[in-house]
């Protein structure tokens, strides 16, 4: 599977106009290669040295979507929630992580620890 945008390289440093200090816009994302059986898609969008990459002390969350059609082929630049593909979700970007599934992700399924 492989997730890349065309907005930067791999291992590149993220335009301003995809982060706080520009339009703080989403950059176009693709995909391909899904593996044949995929039911549906997850997109984590987090960001592993937050806030200075050279004092990192946290791992923040840009975005969690899930649900996400495997027949979607990616999502465009600045897509607003209102235009993500039919039946994605939203939890709430630069490590991209996206994941496969053999079946729907059901939130009354999901149960929460709290010890």
């Amino acid at each position: 599977m492989n997730l890349t945008s065309s907005a930067f390289l791999h291992f590149t440093d993220i335009p301003n106009l995809y982060t706080c200090e520009g339009d703080n816009q989403s950059p176009p994302l693709s995909w391909s290669n899904i593996p044949i059986g995929t039911k549906s898609l997850a997109l984590i969008v987090d960001d592993p040295d937050a806030p200075d990459p050279a004092a990192p002390k946290m791992t923040w969350v840009h975005w969690v979507l899930y649900n996400i059609p495997p027949a979607a082929a990616g999502l465009p630049e600045g897509v607003a929630v209102s235009d993500l593909p039919p039946g994605t979700r939203e939890a709430d970007l630069v490590v991209s992580l996206l994941f496969f599934f053999l079946e729907m992700i059901s939130t009354e399924s999901c149960k929460i620890n709290s010890n």
